[in-house]
């Protein structure tokens, strides 16, 4: 059987690079066409269909981000990768934001180019794949654990394969129970880190006093109570990702050391002063604007722009009503595997009408203590909770004014638009609806 090669396109305005680029793809048989204008390069790609694309970042008149909006355009399916110069890194990160496959940094030998083609070539068969059963099927996309059909997710997915296995930062932004987690192991399995140590940290969960400790290990005596040496999670992550949630907990000062991690690969552990050098990829995720945080004086806007190389925006369970089908049946097939179960016609109606400010983590608590109230295969409206129950406004029973509370809050935050509006609408200030929210655990 004859193997399908590329068509490639090379825009390089250097005739050396143009000409070196040329031999390297031929070599391996790839069907390459070569432009040291970017203008016919363009009018070719109206003309013809090309796989991958080689486009040099610094050109004139038309440079390499232009070019790469006409791909986009004109040719989406065509794998587009930036050729820059170490001085054009922060652009050509930029470019991957707006399409590009990844960006390879000159200057480059013979073999790094062929081998950094053939990735970029299994790629893009991958990619035709995925739209070929798309097209077919017409259903949900399911990367792993990462279950959607929704356009804005699926974007956010293919971006994240598109900077798995680049070392860059990213940021996972999200409201709690969106997948930000999900999302983090998937960008450390897609990565060449994926058999090193993939570490957590809950940032709100660990005491303020403890939190640099845990980070970065300390030595014995560093304070009372330090009777061994320790490592940290850093030092465990070493070669692998390490995973930091709820990055906007983080105090100052331990912003500080981490914005060290992030510039120079070196931290130093309480009670040493001799850095230690650690190679890890860092992912943050957050639940709150950093943004605002800035302005709050509360996170350092040199860490924020460290952290926000590659930013993934989860998008809410209740604006993408189109994966609770989908995600039903997952979590069915997870909590009664070998039996069938299914959903009465009103816990349908009370599930699509709930708000669902616990998002994706919410839903699956939903149905897996449904599932275990449920008998003869049907999930009644009776087996939901009351919260869920109430979307519906059906009447409950006589409940203790703390129960009434809850659901009155939950109620609200269901109508309600944000935090602040629900607040308003209960007559209470923001700080204490979130003692209630974290009391009443949603």
């Amino acid at each position: 059987m004859t193997q399908i090669m590329p068509r490639v396109l090379v825009v390089d305005d250097e005739a050396n690079i143009l000409k070196t680029m040329g031999v390297c793809f031929n070599a391996v048989g790839y069907e390459t066409h070569l432009f040291s204008k970017p203008q016919e390069a363009l009018d070719a790609l109206h003309r013809e269909r090309f796989d991958l694309a080689f486009i040099d970042l610094k050109m004139a008149p038309i440079d390499g981000m232009e070019v790469l909006a006409e791909i986009k355009k004109y040719s989406p399916e065509t794998t587009v990768i930036i050729v820059t110069a170490h001085g054009s890194i922060d652009t050509a990160i930029e470019a991957v934001k707006r399409g590009a496959y990844h960006y390879l940094q000159k200057p480059f030998d013979f073999k790094e180019l062929q081998l950094f083609a053939q990735k970029a070539w299994e790629y893009h068969q991958l990619a035709q794949e995925v739209r070929a059963l798309r097209s077919q099927l017409n259903s949900a996309q399911d990367t792993g654990d990462l279950i959607t059909r929704s356009r804005e997710m699926l974007e956010q997915i293919a971006l994240a394969s598109r900077v798995a296995e680049s070392t860059i930062s990213v940021l996972i932004e999200g409201e709690s129970g969106t997948g930000k987690e999900l999302f983090a192991q998937f960008l450390h399995q897609k990565s060449a880190r994926a058999q090193m140590p993939f570490v957590k940290v809950n940032c709100a969960a660990i005491p303020e006093q403890l939190l640099e400790s845990e980070l970065f290990g300390h030595v014995r005596g560093a304070f009372t109570g330090a009777v061994r040496d320790r490592q940290g999670r850093f030092e465990l992550a070493n070669g692998g990702s390490i995973f930091l949630d709820e990055v906007a907990d983080l105090t100052l000062g331990i912003q500080g050391k981490l914005l060290r991690v992030l510039q120079n690969k070196e931290y130093e552990r309480l009670g040493e002063s001799t850095a230690q050098k650690v190679d890890v990829r860092v992912i943050a995720a957050t639940n709150r604007s950093l943004e605002e945080a800035m302005k709050e004086g509360t996170f350092r806007e040199d860490l924020f722009y460290r952290l926000n190389a590659v930013r993934l925006k989860l998008i809410p369970l209740r604006d993408r009503p189109e994966d609770l089908p989908l995600l039903i049946q997952h979590f069915l097939q997870k909590y009664s595997p070998g039996a069938s179960m299914d959903l009465a016609p009103e816990a349908m109606k009370a599930i699509r009408a709930y708000r669902w400010n616990g998002n994706v983590r919410e839903l699956e608590h939903v149905i897996e203590r449904s599932v275990l109230l449920a008998q003869h295969g049907i999930i009644e409206l009776d087996h939901l909770p009351a919260e869920v129950r109430m979307a519906l406004e059906q009447p409950g029973d006589a409940r203790s004014l703390e129960e009434i509370e809850k659901l009155h809050i939950k109620r609200v935050l269901q109508q309600a638009k944000d935090y602040d509006e629900a607040a308003q609408i209960l007559g209470i200030d923001p700080a204490t609806l979130w003692r209630k929210r974290k009391k009443y655990g949603f």
